[in-house]
């Protein structure tokens, strides 16, 4: 089953799961990566005018093939330059007429003028829905006391390691009905290995006959918060979107990833030492074999 979609502040429909062309795929030719993606099931593709792969989503969906209405475009405004013509180049490099959901990529991008620029952008029909991304409780705060149109989304970074931190930001956007998305939400794994996370994940994944990644992400789901991620890997993105079908965490799986999250990441020494101990044990190794072949060479020069 596919996953679903939520209804914005402004009536219009987000698909819950996107796949996003920045981390490791900024300033490449993702047109690959991005077909595979619309071909596994992915309607919705993330992009940004900093990540410099708009021309590249773009040859992907005239590659696909596919009507314009079955895909969620979303990219976003990085600076620095006019708003305004920011959006007719991003719209000239993917080569389309709108896009879904255009976002303010960093606060420090963010004015009144911008903003204002944004709701313009939203009535002439260059983009359907507008948002922010990095934006912090201050933020958007600020931003609403002169906004017309309140942000539809907030995208941030998010995983079981920054909950805590950004719990009051949940609850802010909730009230104020902004959709928040993930991304950077398998970090808490890949990216913090032997952390107090991993035993609860690894214990939920167990249970439901899931991997720990797909545990992340219906963690991230159980918090009411929508998804983008990616990868170059056609079993990863099936991966991915089984989430969908799978048994829900139970209350106390949701509870465990959270408090194990509060204790925070294993610290930079910790990781450090880890990675020193894998290459130290791949030495060894090595060690280990040179030492025998010398003596085996030893031994075999004697014996003649």
């Amino acid at each position: 089953m596919p996953f679903g979609t939520v209804t914005l502040n402004d009536g219009n429909e987000f698909p819950t799961i996107a796949f996003g062309t920045g981390s490791t795929m900024k300033f490449k030719d993702v047109t690959d990566y991005v077909g595979q993606a619309i071909e596994n099931g992915f309607s919705h593709i993330d992009t940004a005018q900093f990540y410099q792969t708009e021309t590249y989503v773009g040859l992907a969906i005239k590659e696909s093939g596919l009507p314009r209405s079955s895909l969620y475009i979303t990219t976003k405004y990085s600076g620095p330059g006019k708003s305004q013509q920011a959006i007719h180049q991003s719209l000239n490099k993917i080569g389309i007429s709108y896009v879904d959901l255009y976002l303010v990529h960093f606060p420090g991008v963010f004015s009144e003028s911008v903003w204002q620029e944004f709701e313009k952008m939203k009535k002439d029909g260059l983009t359907r829905s507008i948002g922010v991304s990095n934006f912090t409780v201050e933020d958007l705060q600020k931003l609403l006391k002169t906004a017309v149109t309140k942000p539809a989304v907030n995208q941030i970074r998010f995983h079981p390691y920054n909950y805590v931190s950004h719990k009051a930001l949940l609850e802010y956007c909730s009230k104020q009905n902004i959709i928040v998305e993930a991304y950077g939400s398998l970090n808490s794994i890949t990216q913090n290995p032997g952390g107090p996370v991993d035993a609860v994940v690894n214990a939920a994944a167990k249970r439901i006959g899931a991997t720990p990644n797909q545990v992340i992400f219906s963690w991230v789901r159980s918090k009411g918060v929508t998804i983008v991620t990616t990868t170059r890997s056609k079993e990863r993105l099936q991966e991915y979107l089984a989430v969908e079908d799978l048994p829900p965490l139970t209350a106390e799986e949701i509870a465990a990833i959270d408090d194990a999250g509060a204790k925070g990441p294993p610290s930079q020494l910790v990781v450090a030492r880890l990675a020193m101990q894998h290459r130290f044990e791949k030495s060894s190794s090595l060690v280990m074999w040179l030492t025998i072949a010398i003596v085996f060479g030893f031994v075999t020069f004697f014996m003649l």
